[in-house]
C-alpha cells in the first residue's frame, strides 16, 4: 500500500470512529444519552434507557466503525492494525465532540473481529454471561479485556501485533476508571435498569 493511500486509510478510521452512533439512536427516541444513566454515549448506557434493541443497534454500528477499515486494509496489517487504532481513537476521542467520546469496547471489538474472529465471538459470549451475572456493563466490559489480552498473545506469533492490542486494551482500561470509582463506592447503575418504551 502506498504511503498516500495509508494515511488517507488511516484518516478515514478516525473519521469513521467519531460517528455518534448512540447519541444519533437515542436522540432519534427524545433522549439525551449523555445526560442520562452513566452519561456514556456507548451501547450499554442506550440499552439501559431504551431497552436491548436499542443497545444492540448502537452495539453493532460500533462494531461496524472498527470492523469496516480494518477489513478494508487487511491485505496490508500493519496499516490494518493503524486504521483498528484509529477508529478507536475516534470512538473514544471524536474531534466533533472535543474529544469527549465512549469506552471503545465495542469498536474494540470490531477491530478484533476480522483478526482474530474466533477470539472476538468467545469474548462476546463471555461478556454476555459476566454481566448476566453482575447485572453490570462496566464489569464485564473491565473483565474481559484481559481475557482477550492474554487469548491474542497465545495465539499470535508477531509480537508487533501482541503490542498493538495491548496498547489498546490499556486505553480501553483508563477509559473504564470512572466505571472502576462507581463501582469501589457502589453506585454503578445495572445495565437492567427500567427504561423507556
Amino acid at each position: 500500500m502506498s504511503p498516500i493511500v495509508a494515511v488517507i486509510s488511516v484518516v478515514f478510521a478516525y473519521v469513521i470512529g467519531t460517528l455518534p452512533s448512540a447519541i444519533i439512536i437515542a436522540k432519534s427516541k427524545g433522549v439525551d444519552i449523555t445526560s442520562t444513566g452513566s452519561g456514556n454515549p456507548g451501547a450499554s448506557n442506550v440499552a439501559r434507557a431504551l431497552g436491548w434493541k436499542y443497545g444492540i443497534m448502537v452495539f453493532v454500528l460500533d462494531a461496524a466503525k472498527g470492523a469496516i477499515p480494518v477489513t478494508a486494509t487487511l491485505s496490508d496489517r500493519p496499516i490494518a492494525y493503524m486504521c483498528g487504532a484509529a477508529a478507536i481513537l475516534g470512538h473514544i476521542f471524536p474531534i466533533t465532540r472535543k474529544f469527549k467520546g465512549g469506552k471503545g469496547i465495542a469498536t474494540g471489538a470490531g477491530v478484533l473481529l476480522p483478526f482474530h474472529p474466533v477470539i472476538m465471538l468467545s469474548a462476546a459470549v463471555g461478556w454476555i454471561a459476566i454481566m448476566k451475572v453482575s447485572k453490570k456493563a462496566s464489569i464485564a466490559s473491565i473483565v474481559i479485556v484481559p481475557l482477550v489480552l492474554v487469548a491474542v498473545a497465545i495465539t499470535t506469533d508477531e509480537i508487533w501485533e501482541v503490542l498493538s492490542f495491548i496498547g489498546i486494551g490499556v486505553l480501553i482500561e483508563i477509559r473504564h476508571l470512572s466505571n472502576i470509582k462507581r463501582l469501589l463506592t457502589g453506585t454503578e447503575p445495572p445495565v437492567t435498569e427500567s427504561h423507556s418504551s
